[in-house]
């Protein structure tokens, strides 16, 4: 079963309400309507059904035979939340968010966004149930996913950048947050990852599991077991607490969470929290991050504007803690390389943030036999890097 957090919204040591006052009677609301909105069987009921009619769940889980290379022995699956409508996992949260916020009588949604997926799954649920959205984001990622945000203008959302800081996911969500406080009689902030203050980061992971549910299932269903392996990328990280959850009490299926070297862990050019952090507090929660030895949170650096963030969810933080899971960083070259070989080999344009999963599945097979299962959760679709990979090509040629 997946874990509960305490009364006070901890996985353990982590997590909490570190939020300024205003705030508070927000997150009271908030939870006490999340707690009777999961409790009612008509909620899940119109919850599964939006997933099923307009996302397009069940996602497959496809055997990558190629990816690997023709003497590959290890079995290896991509569970395609790329084919999702909105091309990432990022819908599954948003949707069930969206209801909550009808069913509390909030007329606008509020999100924040750093590769462009969780804005635009925000802003096509806002214009399935006519709610006007506010999308904030960095300007560097504005400028890096310009196509997302083209796409979310033609669905009726208003972009915002935001150019303090470091112009990236935690400028975007510090801004989100102050907005928030200004309007929460009637704005719904729709969080994109399982961070934040309680309840947020348990809220956006019960939204996800369908992912780890549906893999179990077709797991047992096709193979007769459930896997060995189960890899997924970490930047906030709700996509791997998504596929993780429903396998946290199975003690033989290995959990993997890859984070974004950057340029590597040392070079202080990376966005590897749990690998290159210390604990301390973010965007209302207690957990690991990127800071200096004053408490300052540093400039973080990816090739993937989904993962360029200086934090990581409590949850994450609690299972490579107490070793359930396993965190890994992969840098941007080696990501690089990923998304180029299953491009060529499978026929899949995966997303940045993806890349860096299948990266390192490729090293983890090297090492399994042929009696492995190896799941990687294909997060998202590379459409809006192809700007982004190409000018970095173009840049790579033109230097030689």
């Amino acid at each position: 079963m997946p874990i509960e957090p305490n009364a006070r919204g901890y996985f353990g040591a982590f997590g909490g309400r570190f939020v300024p006052e205003v705030l508070v009677a927000a997150l009271d609301e908030l939870e006490a309507a999340m707690r009777a909105a999961f409790a009612d069987p008509a909620f899940w009921r119109e919850y599964r059904e939006t997933l099923r009619d307009f996302v397009g769940r069940p996602s497959a889980l496809y055997p990558a035979r190629r990816f690997l290379g023709d003497a590959a022995e290890t079995p290896l699956l991509f569970k395609r939340e790329d084919t999702n409508h909105t091309g990432a996992h990022k819908i599954n949260n948003t949707v069930g968010q969206a209801l909550l916020a009808i069913r509390m009588g909030k007329r606008r949604l509020i999100a924040e966004t750093g590769a462009g997926q969780h804005g635009v799954a925000t802003a096509t649920v806002g214009a399935k149930f006519g709610l006007p959205v506010d999308v904030y984001m960095g300007a560097l990622d504005v400028e890096r996913q310009a196509l997302n945000v083209y796409i979310m203008q033609l669905l009726g959302a208003t972009v915002h950048p935001v150019a303090g800081g470091t112009k990236t996911l935690k400028d975007a969500t510090n801004e989100a947050f102050r907005v928030w406080a200004a309007q929460v009689e009637e704005s719904f902030y729709v969080i994109g990852s399982v961070v934040g203050a309680h309840p947020y980061p348990f809220m956006v992971r019960e939204f996800q599991k369908v992912i780890g549910e549906e893999t179990r299932a077709q797991c047992l269903e096709r193979y007769g077991r459930l896997p060995t392996d189960v890899i997924a990328c970490v930047g906030g990280g709700s996509n791997a607490m998504g596929i993780f959850s429903p396998f946290i009490d199975d003690a033989d299926v290995r959990l993997w969470g890859v984070e974004a070297a950057g340029e590597g862990l040392a070079s202080g050019k990376t966005a590897a929290a749990l690998g290159a952090g210390s604990v301390g507090v973010l965007h209302g929660s207690r957990s690991y991050l990127l800071q200096s030895d004053r408490g300052q949170v540093i400039e973080t650096h990816s090739i993937s504007a989904g993962l360029d963030y200086p934090g990581v969810g409590p949850e994450h933080a609690f299972l490579k803690d107490s070793g359930r899971a396993t965190y890994v960083a992969v840098t941007d070259d080696e990501a690089l390389a990923a998304f180029h070989d299953c491009a060529r080999r499978e026929g899949i344009l995966p997303a940045l943030e993806s890349a860096h999963a299948l990266a390192f599945a490729k090293k983890l097979a090297a090492e399994r036999g042929p009696d492995a299962l190896i799941v990687v959760n294909l997060s998202g679709r590379g459409d809006k890097d192809i700007a982004q990979i190409r000018a970095l090509r173009e840049r790579s040629e033109a230097a030689r």
